[in-house]
C-alpha cells in the first residue's frame, strides 16, 4: 500500500464503490484508494434486512463486484480502517491505527451509523441494529435460541426485519412510537395497508408506544422491552431500526459546513477544497423535495451522486438532478417508490388496497410529486414520467387503474 493517492475515497459502501467504478469507467488513470471500516469488500446493503437475513442469499451473492475486480481496476482496497481525522491543508487522512494517507482529492462516502436507543439496557448483547454484515451475522447466530423478537421502529428496516422474522417462524412484536408506521416517508393510506399486512401475518404491532427501557437479566441479556405505559413486552432478542446518524465527524471537525450530514453543492462539493461528499451522509438541496436541504438514504442517491462527483473530477460537470426512487420487499409484496412525498397536500389511492396491487399518488398544487406502488410496476414506471413532467393531471382518470398513467389527460 502506498501512503498517498490521487483520489482517496473514504467509505466502501454503495457510494464509495460506485465512485471508484465511475472514475475508472470515465478514464481516470491516477491512483485510487477505497478505505472502509469493515473487513469485507464492498457489498449491497438492502439485502441485509431481506434476503441475507432470511438466508436466501449467501454473502458472495451480495458483493457489489467480485473481490478480484478491484485489483484488476487498480483500486487499492484498504479495509478494516476508520478515518479519524482530515487535514484539508496538508491533505492528509489519519486512521484509527495512527497511519496517515495523503490525497489529491477526497470523496467522503461514509454513510451513517445506526441510531440506537439511549436508555437502560440498550447495550445488552442481544440488542442489534441492521446496518452491516456483522450486525446481521450476530442476529443469525442467535436465531436457533430465539423464539420471540421485539423490533423497535416502524420504518422500512423494522418492517422488513419483522417480515423476515415471521417467515422464520419467530414471534414478533413491533413497537412504533408514532401513531402509524412509515409516518416519516409515506401517507396514512400506505401506513394502514402495511399495518394490516403485518398483523395478518401474525405481527403484534403496537403504534403509539414509547420505549422506556430494556429489561435485562443477571447475565446482562435483554429479556423484555418496557414501555412508558407500563407494558412489558418479553423478548429473546431486540432489533432496533430507528434511523441512522450521518458519519461526518472528522469532516465537520476539519471545518466542513454541515449539521445533519455534510453540506454539498450541486456537484457534491463540500466547503473544503478538493473534498466531495456523496451518499447517505451528504446534505443537498433537492428539487424533488421542494428544494429543501435533505439527506437521501438510498442506493439510487449513492450511485447518482458518485457519478456526479466522478464527472466533476474528470472535468465534465453534471449537476445532481436525479429522480429519487426506493424499494422495499415485505412478504410477497414489492413496494416501489418514485419521487418524494414531502409537503404533499393531496393523497390519491389508485386501485383497491384489498387487492394487494395498488398505488398511492401524492400531489402538491395538483401536480404529481411521488408515487408509492405496491405490486404495481407499470404505475411505478409510468409515474416516474408524471413526477418529472410536473404538470397537473385529471384526478378522476388518475384514480382509475384501468387507465394507464401515461394515458391520463392533463387537467
Amino acid at each position: 500500500m502506498q501512503d498517498s493517492y490521487d483520489i482517496a475515497i473514504v467509505g466502501a459502501g454503495h457510494a464509495g464503490a460506485q465512485a471508484a467504478i465511475c472514475l475508472r469507467q470515465m478514464g481516470f488513470a491516477g491512483s485510487i484508494a477505497l478505505i472502509g471500516e469493515e473487513q469485507f469488500p464492498p457489498y449491497e446493503r438492502p439485502p441485509l434486512s431481506k434476503e441475507y437475513l432470511a438466508g436466501d442469499k449467501p454473502f458472495e451473492r451480495i458483493l457489489l463486484r467480485p473481490e478480484t475486480f478491484w485489483g484488476e481496476r487498480q483500486v487499492d482496497l484498504q479495509l478494516g480502517k476508520r478515518v479519524t481525522a482530515v487535514d484539508p491543508v496538508a491533505k492528509l487522512l489519519t486512521t484509527s491505527g495512527g497511519t496517515q494517507t495523503g490525497y489529491g482529492q477526497l470523496i467522503w462516502a461514509t454513510g451513517g451509523t445506526p441510531r440506537m436507543m439511549d436508555c437502560q439496557g440498550s447495550n445488552a448483547s442481544n440488542v442489534f441494529a441492521v446496518r452491516t454484515r456483522a450486525d446481521v451475522d450476530k442476529i443469525m447466530a442467535r436465531l436457533d435460541n430465539t423464539q420471540s423478537v421485539a423490533i423497535i421502529g416502524g420504518g422500512y428496516i423494522g418492517l422488513e426485519a419483522a417480515a423476515v422474522m415471521r417467515k422464520l417462524g419467530k414471534q414478533v412484536t413491533l413497537i412504533e412510537a408514532l401513531d402509524r408506521v412509515l409516518s416519516r416517508v409515506a401517507g396514512p393510506s400506505l401506513s394502514a395497508f402495511f399495518e394490516k399486512e403485518h398483523r395478518d401475518h401474525g405481527v403484534d404491532l403496537r403504534t403509539g408506544y414509547i420505549v422506556d427501557h430494556i429489561e435485562t437479566d443477571e447475565a446482562g441479556h435483554a429479556v423484555a422491552v418496557r414501555c412508558g405505559n407500563g407494558e412489558r413486552i418479553a423478548a429473546d432478542m431486540v432489533i432496533v431500526g430507528i434511523g441512522i446518524i450521518a458519519q461526518t465527524g472528522p469532516l465537520i471537525a476539519a471545518g466542513a459546513a454541515g449539521g445533519n450530514g455534510v453540506d454539498v453543492d450541486e456537484f457534491c462539493r463540500t466547503s473544503l477544497p478538493d473534498v466531495y461528499a456523496i451518499g447517505d451522509c451528504a446534505a443537498h438541496a433537492n428539487a424533488f423535495a421542494n428544494d429543501r436541504v435533505i439527506r437521501l438514504e438510498s442506493v439510487q442517491n449513492a450511485n447518482d451522486q458518485a457519478k456526479v462527483a466522478a464527472s466533476h473530477i474528470m472535468g465534465t460537470a453534471e449537476p445532481y438532478q436525479a429522480v429519487p426512487w426506493f424499494w422495499s420487499n415485505q412478504y410477497d409484496l414489492r413496494l416501489q417508490t418514485v419521487g418524494l412525498s414531502l409537503d404533499y397536500d393531496q393523497e390519491l389511492v389508485r386501485g383497491d388496497p384489498a387487492s394487494r396491487s395498488f398505488s398511492v399518488i401524492y400531489l402538491r398544487g395538483g401536480k404529481v410529486i411521488a408515487l408509492d406502488c405496491v405490486n404495481a410496476t407499470k404505475d411505478y414506471v409510468q409515474g416516474r414520467k408524471a413526477v418529472l413532467e410536473g404538470v397537473p393531471l385529471d384526478l378522476t382518470e388518475l384514480a382509475n387503474p384501468a387507465i394507464p398513467i401515461k394515458e391520463v389527460s392533463h387537467a
